[in-house]
């Protein structure tokens, strides 16, 4: 029996990158002598096990074949005959195939480590074609990568490209889908992840809605890189850049899909887009089954994020009625999520991105004031129910009105004294 460190393990430590997670493949062994030596198995799909102490996952030498559509539509076979280099052929990039055994010695059959320094991502044989997930596995490590220099190799992408004009992306379960999108947004490069998977026809698939952006222009006094396409590529970067949470990378993501709506005749102008991209965001979180806190947020950002843009113009009737409508009072945490994701779209343009975005802390204070207003002295009046509600509706109003005030009187007195 022999024991080889492999995947990510490997290849990060030879990018110089921390490892996070070690996985280890056995070479002829049996799922019976695993389990003699007390290693746990896994579910009954997988011939993988636990370390008895460590945890970490040991997995058996094994072959694939595809037998069905889809991510599971495979047959394993593990077996002591099975060697090193016969399951490192399985996997999905060279530079996920190198093996290293436990005195450092690396086995490299598939020249991972040349691609390692050519900065490219390579699958390792034509059976990468048989596995829709590689797909969006392959747009993530270009997405996570991108800062070193690494993109997708054109046969690569030839091949992607193939399995998105199959059909088999369509076989993948939604909780799958939903489990590589989620990640590969969190990467450093989450928009090099969506152009990834736009240059090889799989976003046209799987997100058509944002597909369908590349190549509808905006108005260039507002947005100079003028295609929406790229503004969303230019908005992922951003959240990036200020280290936003998934819940704001899925709002900003989705955030303009009802320019795709548009009739050309109308365009680079995109009259209600905000509302028309409602029902599109809702069709598209309930298609990949995104988890409520995103899919809550990308409706509220995709309807609202104008208002944010122009808050310091808002009456304060509809500066309240926004507070009310992200439940502020009771989660504040969500207001200042759509803040971020305004920010980040004002910032996604062309030539903007250090610009200020002063409606920011205007918002954050429009919400502190009107979280200011007591309730007390309204119950000390008597008042209750449907009262109570419109007493302190008004208050509320009242102190919005007085921070318009405030705010205008502050910025006047601070254009007087600029020399």
């Amino acid at each position: 029996m022999q024991i080889y460190k492999v995947g990510g393990a490997v290849r990060d430590r030879l990018l110089g990158r921390p490892v996070t997670e070690v996985d280890w493949v056995v070479v002829g062994a049996s799922a019976e002598q695993m389990g003699e030596l007390g290693y746990r198995p896994v579910g009954a799909d997988f011939p993988v096990f636990l370390h008895p102490h460590t945890g970490e996952e040991y997995a058996l030498a094994r072959t694939e074949r595809k037998s069905g559509r889809g991510y599971g539509g495979f047959t394993f076979h593990a077996s002591p005959d099975v060697t090193l280099e016969d399951d490192l052929i399985r996997r999905d990039l060279t530079i996920n195939a190198i093996a290293e055994d436990e005195h450092g010695q690396l086995y490299d059959p598939y020249g991972g480590q040349r691609d390692l320094a050519a900065r490219l991502l390579r699958h390792v044989s034509p059976a990468f074609a048989e596995d829709p997930l590689r797909v969006l596995r392959v747009a993530r490590f270009a997405a996570r990568y991108a800062p070193l220099g690494f993109t997708v190799a054109p046969e690569t992408l030839a091949l992607m490209r193939q399995l998105s004009e199959s059909g088999e992306l369509r076989a993948l379960t939604p909780e799958r889908s939903w489990k590589e999108i989620s990640r590969a947004l969190l990467e450093p490069r989450p928009d090099v992840f969506i152009q990834v998977l736009r240059d090889c026809g799989a976003l046209a698939e799987l997100l058509p809605e944002i597909d369908v952006l590349f190549g509808v222009p905006q108005t260039a006094v507002h947005h100079p890189e003028i295609d929406t396409g790229d503004h969303v590529l230019r908005v992922l970067l951003q959240c990036a850049e200020h280290q936003q949470p998934l819940t704001v990378r899925w709002a900003c993501l989705l955030h303009d899909v009802g320019k795709g709506l548009t009739p050309k005749a109308e365009w680079p102008r995109h009259i209600a887009h905000e509302n028309k991209g409602y029902r599109l965001i809702k069709a598209i979180n309930e298609r990949c089954k995104v988890p409520r806190d995103c899919a809550e947020l990308a409706l509220l950002v995709g309807e609202y994020h104008t208002h944010s843009h122009r808050a310091i113009e808002l009456r304060p009737s509809t500066l309240l009625e926004l507070l009310q409508r992200f439940d502020v009072f009771r989660r504040p945490q969500r207001f200042e999520e759509f803040i971020a994701a305004s920010e980040m779209d004002a910032r996604g343009r062309l030539g903007l991105e250090q610009r200020p975005y002063p409606q920011a802390a205007y918002l954050r204070g429009a919400a502190a004031r009107a979280r200011a207003v007591a309730i007390q002295p309204l119950l000390e009046n008597g008042l209750q129910g449907a009262e109570l509600g419109e007493a302190l509706q008004q208050e509320r109003l009242k102190a919005l009105k007085h921070y318009k005030q405030d705010y205008a009187e502050a910025l006047k007195k601070g254009a007087e004294t600029q020399p």
